[in-house]
């Protein structure tokens, strides 16, 4: 059994995989700031570390004495974030979480990338491991971040580090308080989701997201990324399951791709003078497409995800109701 740190422990991922930790037997502390909200991890017997990924100082009296730092916290909710608290925060933070795991001795580092930083091919197959991020920057400044904040990563591999990444395709599941991929459920189940977009994506449970992670530090490989994913689902699929759950009509208007261009620029120009929408033009754009992944390699290396879409979206929901977010159809 080792003492490792989750950074962003207080967050939807985060906790789940401090979780998983405490269930697997290790001592767990979580990074956090003094005023994040705690709902759920109040439960955990883990140790508390007053800081911020930003701060150096909170950094190194948090991975003292640490075998494993998980580094979970980023910016994910992109459409709600500026561009430059994005890259400050994705990819300084993760060079802050590097140098000073380097610094304190930290055995192995897991950082949280995203399939937002791999690349999508063109002919529309599944994407590996192997795609490097091909999106304009422009127009996805998250996925950027992210594709940086791994080159963070490699560099500090390339002079003797341990770090092992992981990329969570779009993750649902309980517990997502800030609605990053939870929104989905959340709108449907309000009625407010009349349209489907006609792309698709890979999904994964929060749970063996987290799974995933502990596996990562037990038998990945150093300086090698795995593709994180259960199934690929079509977004009418996904919204249809949605609304099955929270028993609300099932949204009948595609969205046409040819449209979608129009609608990018359209919600891009009512965000810059004001206007509070729960969506950016960067998900506009990737909606019309099917951003799929092949995940075998980490299915081989750390086993075949076991929550499916149905159960997946069913907790969520269960979950959100539990809350007083949504209320029961």
């Amino acid at each position: 059994m080792v003492t490792a740190l989750v950074t962003g422990g207080t967050g939807f991922l985060g906790s789940h995989v401090a979780r998983a930790l405490v269930e697997a037997g290790h001592t767990v502390r979580i990074l956090r700031r003094q005023r994040s909200p705690l709902d759920l991890v109040q439960d955990l017997p883990v140790e508390h570390m007053i800081g911020d990924i930003m701060e150096v100082e909170s950094l190194e009296a948090a991975m003292q004495g640490c075998t494993w730092v998980f580094h979970v916290a980023a910016a994910s909710d992109y459409w709600r974030t500026s561009k430059t608290k994005l890259y400050l925060i994705n990819v300084q933070g993760t060079r802050n979480v590097l140098d000073v795991a380097k610094k304190t001795g930290v055995g192995r580092v897991i950082l949280t990338s995203s399939g937002a930083a791999v690349g999508l091919r063109e002919d529309g197959l599944p994407s590996s491991e192997a795609e490097p991020f091909n999106l304009p920057q422009q127009h996805f400044a998250y996925g950027h971040s992210k594709w940086l904040a791994e080159q963070e990563a490699w560099r500090a591999v390339a002079t003797g580090q341990d770090v092992v990444a992981v990329n969570p395709a779009a993750v649902f599941g309980p517990g997502d308080l800030n609605q990053i991929s939870g929104s989905a459920v959340v709108e449907m189940a309000r009625g407010n989701v009349p349209i489907y977009p006609q792309g698709g994506m890979t999904m994964i449970d929060v749970r063996d997201v987290a799974k995933a992670h502990i596996a990562a530090a037990e038998r990945g490989q150093a300086g090698e990324r795995y593709l994180l994913g259960t199934e690929d689902v079509s977004h009418k699929v996904l919204s249809d399951v949605a609304a099955e759950i929270a028993g609300v009509p099932k949204p009948v208007i595609p969205v046409p791709k040819l449209i979608t261009p129009v609608l990018s620029v359209a919600v891009s120009g009512l965000r810059r003078i004001g206007v509070q929408l729960p969506i950016n033009s960067d998900q506009i754009r990737l909606s019309a497409r099917n951003v799929f992944f092949d995940c075998h390699k980490a299915w081989a290396a750390f086993g075949k995800p076991e929550i499916g879409l149905r159960q997946s979206l069913q907790d969520t929901y269960d979950w959100y109701v539990q809350h007083g977010v949504i209320k029961r159809a």
